[in-house]
């Protein structure tokens, strides 16, 4: 199954004009649109609503896509990933952590 990722990408691998290292190789499927998009700055881009993020019990929605392998991965295993892809072992920019809470319910007790 084709997953169509929008926003400015520059690359099949979803690294867009504001994201583009080795590393950023993932896109998210944003809670409030169900689309895929590398990043907030291209959902915020393309999109006339605000960002909802994901209420955590919902962390096991497949919402992380790998541009290298197209592996759809949970939120869940994506935040105990160690910033790897568990299907083909690409590595992710760690970086992306800053930006969970845009992302992603996030508490004091991070993501259990």
């Amino acid at each position: 199954m084709h997953i169509n990722v929008y926003g400015r990408t520059i690359d099949r691998e979803t690294r867009c004009t504001h994201y583009h290292t080795q590393e950023d190789i993932i896109a998210i499927k944003f809670y409030c649109c169900q689309t895929y998009f590398p990043c907030h700055l291209c959902h915020k881009e393309a999109q006339d609503h605000e960002i909802q993020v994901w209420p955590k019990e919902q962390f096991d929605e497949k919402a992380i896509l790998c541009g290298v392998c197209r592996h759809e991965s949970s939120i869940l295993d994506y935040l105990h990933s160690d910033s790897v892809c568990p299907h083909c072992l690409s590595v992710f920019n760690e970086g992306c952590q800053r930006h969970y809470h845009l992302y992603f319910e996030m508490t004091d007790d991070k993501y259990e």
